[in-house]
């Protein structure tokens, strides 16, 4: 695992983690976030938000997650696909 994404799992980790889980879409995940939509998940040289992360991610992501990890993995998978880490 490369540094980058071994450091934005544990971002998503930390900030999906307290996600009254299952959710059903996106908005469920909001609550959790220490600054809503404007949370910022940086490592190395990539930089997201919450936000620009369910607009590039939307589609690739398979609602509903029972558990932080199993969500962290499809956005984590999602994003090398895209080549955006």
């Amino acid at each position: 695992m490369t540094d980058v994404k071994a450091e934005l799992r544990e971002q998503f980790m930390d900030a999906f983690g307290g996600a009254d889980f299952p959710v059903k879409n996106q908005m469920d995940l909001v609550p959790a976030l220490p600054n809503g939509p404007a949370t910022k998940f940086e490592a190395g040289d990539v930089s997201f938000t919450a936000m620009e992360l369910a607009a590039k991610l939307g589609s690739d992501q398979d609602f509903p997650y029972d558990s932080a990890e199993e969500l962290v993995d499809d956005v984590l998978e999602a994003l090398e696909s895209k080549d955006l880490i």
